[in-house]
């Protein structure tokens, strides 16, 4: 689990909603999980839990991704502590967190794409960002 830039958001992987006290000594309010081949987290029920089912290649219905993004467009200038997770916290919710982002600091999806990706591990599909590219 990662810190993006000191902003009140977080990438992780399935592997990080299984310690709610992590979550809980983060700060971490709201989970959004993206993963569509990960079994639903048990979470205590004080979270904010969001749930999309996102796939990596890229074959998303448009009105799914936007749902997702713009929730978490939402939680940023509130400063809702979130944290954004897949699988492995590589791929999807790098996409989600950096068109999220792009949207609050109105800045091209793409400037915040490399900013989130530089900012630790990342391997992002093409086709997943072709997507993401067509939206925003």
């Amino acid at each position: 689990m990662r810190q993006i830039g000191g902003r009140k958001l977080w990438i992780g992987n399935a592997g990080d909603l299984g310690d709610p006290k992590k979550l809980f000594d983060s700060g971490i309010e709201a989970v959004v999980e993206l993963a569509d081949n990960e079994p639903l987290a048990v979470l205590p029920g004080e979270l904010i839990r969001l749930r999309f089912p996102l796939s990596d290649d890229g074959a998303n219905d448009d009105w799914l991704i936007r749902l997702a993004v713009n929730s978490v467009a939402y939680l940023l200038p509130a400063r809702v502590p979130t944290l954004i997770c897949c699988s492995r916290g590589l791929n999807r919710s790098v996409c989600v967190a950096a068109a999220a982002l792009a949207i609050v600091e109105e800045r091209p999806f793409d400037e915040m794409l490399v900013e989130v990706a530089g900012g630790g591990p990342a391997d992002v599909s093409p086709g997943l960002v072709i997507q993401f590219q067509a939206l925003w």
